[in-house]
């Protein structure tokens, strides 16, 4: 009787360890959330390599964040994306910002992206090698091509007045694609147009003139990480260590910039006949455009009739989520 006793309290014992060795295993994974997954808005374009960098070294997972790229082929398109709330942030620029806060304040840019350098250009206006402008003067009056109503024609306007041309003398002409603008300087049709970096140079390669570039005046042409405000408010702490790996994104470009040129092929980055001669430029580390460069381009934007009201800084550029 006495060892069938002892035998069920053994045994009852032993069932209450196990259990509670079950319920103290199983506490932790029901308390454990997942990490928030943000959804980013890319183009193919080099603004983009420090998120390329972060995804390909494992930043994102280090820093507790997962992260997923929707790839767009063009600015429309990445517009109406954010605008349908299938993506959380993106690579864009201050007007885009603007525009998108004109009724109410929906995007925030959180920081730099990518900006000119003095040794490395964003941003070209170049004449066509047919056209006989040889220097800025030679623009005074002529069409440029470039997507209007955007950072390349705001900062087309600024490079040039600061070359003391005035508003009568700067002729801009609609020419939306980059690709189309290309063709159009390379055969001749387009005096001059305005290009980004890589496509800059490689209209020079094809005889196109940079007769002007953005390197002495970088914060004209800066790109911008932007995020959804709601997205900002909900999960302020995945935005935050999205941003610390690209931090640590750029510094690992901006101290061995060499290693990634694998990674400028496959994300199509740069143009083949570019791959062998092309310097990765360096990037810009933490930081938001100043008060004054919103104010800047919000000028421009109201006295080109693109914007009618005010949009304060403070609501539409957020520096409290940089590491």
């Amino acid at each position: 009787m006495k060892c069938t006793i002892f035998l069920g309290m053994a045994l009852l014992l032993s069932l209450t360890l196990i259990l509670g060795a079950c319920a103290s295993g199983a506490a932790p994974t029901e308390m454990e959330s997942e990490p928030v997954t943000l959804k980013i808005a890319v183009l193919p374009i080099m603004d983009a390599l420090p998120m390329f960098v972060a995804e390909a070294d494992g930043l994102f997972k280090s820093h507790g964040v997962n992260v997923e790229f929707i790839p767009v082929a063009s600015a429309p398109e990445r517009v109406q994306i954010m605008q349908a709330g299938q993506a959380d942030g993106t690579v864009n620029e201050l007007l885009s910002v603007m525009f998108f806060n004109k009724e109410s304040v929906q995007l925030q840019a959180v920081r730099f992206a990518h900006m000119a350098t003095p040794e490395h250009a964003h941003f070209y206006i170049l004449a066509a090698g047919n056209s006989g402008i040889t220097d800025v003067a030679g623009l005074k009056g002529v069409e440029i091509g470039v997507s209007q109503g955007t950072i390349i024609e705001y900062l087309t306007y600024r490079l040039l007045e600061a070359e003391g041309f005035t508003a009568e003398d700067i002729v801009t002409l609609a020419v939306p694609r980059i690709p189309d603008r290309l063709a159009l300087l390379d055969s001749g049709e387009l005096k001059s147009g305005v290009l980004p970096d890589p496509l800059g140079p490689l209209a020079e390669q094809s005889g196109a003139i940079t007769v002007l570039d953005d390197r002495h005046a970088p914060n004209y042409g800066a790109s911008v990480i932007s995020f959804r405000k709601v997205v900002i408010d909900e999960n302020p702490e995945a935005v935050k260590a999205f941003l610390a790996a690209i931090e640590e994104a750029v510094e690992k470009i901006n101290t061995d910039p060499a290693q990634y040129a694998g990674l400028l092929a496959e994300k199509k980055l740069v143009p083949p006949p570019l791959m062998e001669s092309y310097q990765i430029p360096t990037f810009p580390t933490a930081g938001v455009p100043s008060e004054a460069d919103w104010h800047d381009a919000l000028d421009w934007a109201q006295s080109q009739g693109l914007i009618d009201i005010d949009i304060a800084y403070h609501d539409s550029v957020n520096a409290d989520l940089l590491p």
